[in-house]
Formats: C-alpha cells, sequence, structure tokens
C-alpha cells in the first residue's frame, strides 16, 4: 500500500497493522500445535515423526474453538481492566483543573482547537521525563505525565509531548499496542506454560529419559515392529526439539512484531505532534531533554512500550520498542523544518556527568527557535482528520 502523504502514511500504517495483529492470533494456534506435539509425546513416546506430527494435527483442530475462546477472554479482561493495572504499576493518579492547572489547560487547548474528545489526565509520580497514552475507547482514554517531566520542560515543550500522546490516541496507535501487548503476552503465557511442562517431566534414576527408556525397550522387538514405528524413541526425540523450536520462535516473532508495531508509529506520531502545534522545534527541544531520561524504575516493558522514550534497547537495536532520538529528529529536521539544537543538558546536570534525580524547571514561558516552516508545519486549508489546518 503506498503512502505518500501523513494521511496515507497513517491509512497505510494502520493496514499493515491490522496483518500483524492477526499474525499474532497464527502465533498463538502455533504454540497451541506445539502444546499439542509435547502432549503426544507424553501419551506415547514409541512413534514415527509422521505419526506424531498428525496427531498433533488433529488435537490443534479439537483445540482451536478452545484456544480462540481463551484468546477472547484474555483481551476482554484486559478490555476492562488494563487501565486499573497499568495505575496500579505506575501509581497514576487522575488530576483535576484545580490540581494541575497549567497541563489541565495546555491539554484542554489542543483538544478544543481540533474539536478532539478531552481524554483524562493523570499524573505519575517520578522523577523520570516520560509520557504515555493508555485506554482501548473513548470512556478509558487518558494520558499520564510524571511530574519529572512539568519540572523540566516548558509550556510549548509540554504542549508538544501532550500533540504526541494525543495523536496516538487518534491515529488508534493506543488501542493497537495494548491489544498488541495482551496478546503477546497471551503468547508469552502459553509459551512458559509448555515449556514447564516439558523441563518437568519425570527423568528415571539412571539420568536416561523415558523416551530413551521406551527407545531401549522397542528395539529388542522385532525389526519389523520398528520399521512400522519409524524411529521409534529417536522420533520422539526430533518432535519434541521442533516443539520447543516452535515455542522459541512463536515467543521471538511476538516480541518483533510488537516492536513493529510501535517502532512505526513513534514518527507518525511526532509528526501529528507538530500538525496540532505548528511548532517542531518545540518536539525536538522536548525529545532532547527526554533523551536517555525516561527510565521509569518498577515500571514492566508493557508500559515502558507505551511511553513517549524507551530508553531500554535491546541488542543490536533489534529489540528497541522505539526510533532512536536522533533518527525522530532528523526526521522533524527534514520534513517538518525544524532545529536540532543537539542534546540539551538540564540544570542539574553537573560536570561530572551525573544528575539530580529532581530536574529544576524551566521557566514556562521561554521562547524557542522558529526558524522555517516545512510541510508539516505550515498552516493552511486542507483539511485533516483533526479538522481545517
Amino acid at each position: 500500500m503506498a503512502a505518500y502523504g501523513l494521511y496515507t502514511h497513517i491509512a497505510s500504517n494502520k493496514f499493515r497493522s491490522m496483518l500483524l495483529l492477526a499474525g499474532l492470533f497464527v502465533l498463538i494456534y502455533v504454540l497451541v500445535y506445539a502444546g499439542a506435539l509435547l502432549a503426544e509425546v507424553v501419551i506415547d513416546s514409541d512413534r514415527s515423526i509422521d505419526d506424531y506430527l498428525m496427531a498433533a494435527s488433529r488435537d490443534l483442530v479439537t483445540a482451536f474453538p478452545y484456544a480462540t475462546a481463551a484468546a477472547v477472554v484474555w483481551i476482554v479482561i484486559a478490555y476492562f481492566f488494563h487501565q486499573s493495572i497499568v495505575d496500579a504499576v505506575t501509581g497514576g493518579e487522575d488530576v483535576t483543573r484545580q490540581q494541575q492547572p497549567r497541563l489541565y489547560n495546555l491539554l484542554e487547548n489542543l483538544c478544543i482547537s481540533r474539536g478532539i474528545p478531552m481524554p483524562k489526565l493523570k499524573i505519575m509520580q517520578s522523577d523520570a521525563l516520560n509520557a504515555f497514552a493508555t485506554g482501548l475507547n473513548q470512556r478509558q482514554y487518558s494520558i499520564t505525565v510524571t511530574t519529572g517531566l512539568l519540572k523540566a520542560l516548558n509550556d510549548q515543550e509540554i504542549e508538544a509531548v501532550l500533540g504526541h500522546e494525543l495523536t496516538h490516541i487518534r491515529n488508534g496507535d493506543v488501542q493497537m499496542m495494548v491489544i498488541a501487548v495482551i496478546i503477546a503476552g497471551v503468547v508469552g503465557f502459553f509459551g512458559e506454560l509448555f515449556f514447564r511442562m516439558f523441563t518437568n517431566l519425570e527423568w528415571n534414576s539412571t539420568g536416561g529419559s523415558s523416551w530413551s527408556s521406551s527407545s531401549s525397550s522397542s528395539s529388542s522387538s522385532s525389526s519389523s515392529d520398528s520399521d512400522s514405528k519409524g524411529s521409534g524413541g529417536g522420533g520422539a526425540i526430533v518432535v519434541v526439539i521442533v516443539a520447543i523450536a516452535l515455542i522459541v520462535l512463536a515467543w521471538l516473532l511476538s516480541q518483533v512484531v510488537k516492536f513493529a508495531l510501535s517502532r512505526s508509529r513513534e514518527l507518525l506520531a511526532d509528526a501529528g505532534s507538530v500538525e496540532l502545534t505548528k511548532n517542531p522545534d518545540a518536539m525536538i527541544s522536548a525529545l532532547r531533554k527526554i533523551e536517555n531520561r525516561g527510565e521509569l524504575p518498577g515500571a514492566t516493558s508493557a508500559v515502558m512500550e507505551l511511553c513517549v522514550d524507551n530508553p531500554r534497547e535491546g541488542f543490536a537495536d533489534l529489540f528497541a520498542t522505539h526510533p532512536s532520538v536522533d533518527s525522530r529528529v532528523q526526521a522533524l529536521v527534514k520534513f517538518a523544518g525544524g532545529h536540532d539544537p543537539g542534546r540539551l543538558a538540564l540544570p542539574s546536570d553537573r560536570a561530572d556527568g551525573s544528575e539530580d534525580r529532581l530536574p529544576h524547571p524551566l521557566p514556562a514561558d521561554q521562547p524557542l527557535p522558529r526558524l522555517r516552516r516545512g510541510p508539516w508545519s505550515g498552516a493552511g486549508t486542507s483539511r485533516g482528520p483533526w479538522g481545517p489546518h
């Protein structure tokens, strides 16, 4: 699906995301098949490989409606309770205009300017510089901001971060990511369950497995019996290896799909923020201040994947959920006409490289450089999903 502009990129990204989510569901059935292979080995460890594969296929057909129902129940539970779970993990609390007039007004003004329904506003007590959006429907949508972010960023930068999170909500990114995390959780849960089932198989007193014992006993039978059963115990071992490989592959692919969903949406959310605020430099300076300062202590990986920036990186950047700040800034400079000031030091940064845990606030009215307008920042008369701009 070709994409030539911001809105076609959004539509193309949604189409690819739906395909990726469908792929996650397929991985659940791959795990069920792997579990069926292990179960067949436990039931009878003296069959040929073909027999195991055929029996597991029949088991998959039988278990298909039950696996689907279990996945749906998991999603329904998360649908109603995921926000409570996130709040319990992060300590986020609802705030009103009276409690946070500065933050509340910035968010309300953005919503009014584009006719976007106002999401709930939450504050998380943390020195980290980060924010994230959650929710699966209009009643659940909320934006959580850390106290560290409020202290370190000025109004224009906070407005840019809020615009980033509003774009996630408006584009349907929040629903996609929450569902992806839920389905990936199903894959991880069943993968661990089957792995534990395999590792808990009893070994005999001689140190060999029950399969090897069965294989030895079967070797004393006639050659015609051996031929009819194929590889016997050796087939069981091969099938177990295949099942383990499927479990590991399903888990790895679920993580890759989840990361692909997240990485592809951050650049679009940055662009959407610029479209809302008409200020690419504010988004750039916000990213530069958040850079490497967004770690939420005690937060799960699922929560960090929803944040503006996730400093947790995998090996060779393969399992990083977000594009690097440098690449995001370069995109804003190239396509939005922004200016990159380079990595920004906060007033709390010291010459020895250490940082205070509580950064001092910057002036709320500190001006940011406004250079040239780019295709995302210029005002016009065209109409987008947020109304005329």
